[in-house]
């Protein structure tokens, strides 16, 4: 194991003298980390050096909200899940459904798999989205990465991307050289992405030396976009308006085959194991890292007192349109998957495909004032 110097300094004080005070705490490691497991962690580091503190220091700044359950912990590279594996574990359950260590997850990036998704109404559905992340192997993660590290993952990254063809054609533009007004048209498009604000993201170091070695790639078209060392090595977007999931998906799981097949060229493939599946910086993206979702108007549905359950049933979740913790807009919400580890891509985007359909047709019922109590579905 490689030395981690600082984190031998901190052994001249005990344990006891050491731990964090998680008093006021309400996240998934904070829940998790006793005072037994952070001795018997502490001065263990990963080949890099990344060490427990270093996962848990962005959960012991941000103690949380009372209602809301954040994870807490982050990995600065591919080993810290099997070198703390004692509290990523159950942190892992815990936020994912009951995911056993012993449990093997499914990838599936054959869209054919797909059933249906090309009808759903373009009334209701305004636009339709699949994303998910991908770590390069033989790198460190955000939090964790030199200078050098991300400087060579966007060059590789760059070098991936300019080989694409045909409707994955594009361009690349790098945060910290772009012009006015490439700035301004990202921004008209929603495309650029901004410094870190979030306290989870910025205890967690992944604002440092913003914003070198950042940038946003995405074709002619602009229905296909990826993201370069942001919370992820890359974030990968298949977008367009309408309601046609199908083609969406499609695109989505061309357009990353295509791109890991150079960085394979290189030696350089995408961190995936068969019980995590795609490893990523944050434990709640693990498996697909992936969110399909479309916007959709359900102004009635959406004030029906069996709202929330419906979703709960049909694994969904919902946001407002302008992301995490906004409110809807006119009875317009972002439903996406709830689910990442233990089930494959096609699955999590059939779950979205089927349960719009239905809330779709909920909606409609409501409109004519007919009940919808013999549509409420059972526990998927």
């Amino acid at each position: 194991m490689t030395k981690n110097c600082h984190n031998d300094y901190k052994m001249k004080f005990s344990d006891v003298e050491e731990f964090p005070d998680l008093s006021l705490h309400n996240n998934h490691m904070a829940k998790v980390l006793t005072k037994d497991m952070y001795k018997k962690l502490r001065s263990k580091s990963t080949p890099s050096g990344f060490t427990l503190d270093d996962c848990t220091q962005t959960g012991v700044d941000n103690p949380g909200h009372p209602f809301i359950m954040t994870v807490g912990c982050v990995a600065g590279d591919e080993e810290c899940y099997d070198v703390f594996k004692d509290m990523f574990d159950p942190i892992i359950s815990d936020r994912h459904g009951g995911y056993k260590p012993t449990d093997k997850h499914k990838t599936d990036l054959n869209f054919e798999n797909l059933k249906g998704g090309d009808d759903l109404d373009p009334a209701y559905v305004l636009s339709s989205r699949v994303r998910t992340g991908r770590s390069i192997k033989g790198y460190t993660l955000p939090p964790h990465n030199s200078r050098g590290e991300r400087r060579m993952v966007e060059k590789l990254s760059i070098e991936a991307l300019a080989t694409l063809d045909g409707e994955f054609k594009g361009k690349y533009y790098p945060l910290n050289a772009m012009t006015d007004a490439e700035q301004d048209q990202l921004i008209a498009d929603h495309f650029l992405f901004d410094k870190p604000v979030s306290p989870l993201l910025l205890s967690a170091g992944m604002a440092r030396d913003w914003p070198d070695a950042r940038g946003i790639w995405h074709n002619d078209a602009k229905s296909f976009l990826v993201w370069v060392n942001e919370e992820d090595h890359l974030r990968v977007i298949s977008m367009e308006k309408g309601g046609n999931m199908k083609e969406v998906f499609r695109r989505f799981c061309v357009g990353l085959q295509k791109i890991e097949a150079v960085f394979k060229k290189h030696n350089h493939g995408f961190m995936w194991n068969e019980h995590l599946g795609y490893v990523l910086t944050c434990p709640s993206n693990l498996g697909t890292g992936l969110r399909g979702g479309v916007h959709v108007k359900l102004p009635k549905l959406s004030t029906h007192a069996k709202f929330e359950e419906i979703l709960t049933r049909l694994r969904l979740q919902k946001r407002g349109t302008g992301g995490v913790d906004t409110a809807s807009v006119g009875g317009i919400f972002d439903i996406s998957n709830a689910d990442r580890l233990g089930s494959s891509e096609v699955e999590q985007v059939q779950m979205v495909v089927d349960g719009v359909k239905l809330m779709v047709e909920m909606e409609k019922k409501l409109e004519k004032g007919e009940a919808i109590d013999g549509m409420i579905p059972a526990q998927k």
